[in-house]
């Protein structure tokens, strides 16, 4: 086993890459002074503790939620009904619903969504396992993302953490490139 390079790099924890992504973020997000709160059901809060694993980031992360199911989407976050029963709680509508829902309840400049099926179970022809919904908003500006991934649950879950991340990247780098 190598050492660490710094004492806050452990090589050994299999999140690493994660959390290099989330310093990144959390630079990015402390230099333009915004928040951001998260609304998560197929990454069951871990987007949340991507971003909070990095020193500091009660300068920037404000909540997250964990509104697995559609009776917690609809209550918290306020996902309209209507959503739920026709386009589901994985699609792009709910994706969106979620992400302002999230930024509305907390009062956080950026509200960060995902939803999606994880597997083994849970999917169909029109939406297999391994599809995941992505949303961002803030600013007056919205991007949702369609992904879908393959491999074990924990991969697909693995991938949408990480993707999730990138897409907050991806919209803080599009909304203010000159200080990215």
């Amino acid at each position: 086993m190598s050492p660490p390079t710094s004492p806050d790099v452990d090589p050994e924890f299999p999140g690493q890459a994660l959390t290099g992504k989330a310093s990144a973020l959390a630079g990015r997000l402390k230099a333009l002074g915004l928040t951001v709160s998260t609304a998560e059901s197929l990454t069951g809060g871990l987007v949340s503790a991507a971003l909070t694993s990095v020193p500091g980031s009660s300068a920037y992360f404000l909540a997250g939620i964990n509104a697995y199911s559609n009776h917690s989407k609809y209550r918290i976050l306020e996902v309209p009904w209507v959503v739920l029963n026709t386009a589901g709680a994985v699609s792009p509508e709910c994706a969106r619903a979620m992400a302002s829902g999230v930024a509305r309840l907390t009062g956080s400049d950026l509200g960060l969504s995902t939803t999606g099926i994880a597997g083994p179970e849970g999917g169909s022809a029109v939406k297999p396992v391994g599809l995941v919904y992505f949303s961002v908003c803030g600013g007056g500006r919205q991007e949702t993302r369609r992904e879908i991934f393959a491999g074990s649950r924990h991969r697909v879950v693995y991938q949408a953490v990480e993707t999730a991340l990138d897409l907050l990247s991806r919209f803080l780098e599009d909304k203010y490139p000159a200080l990215c």
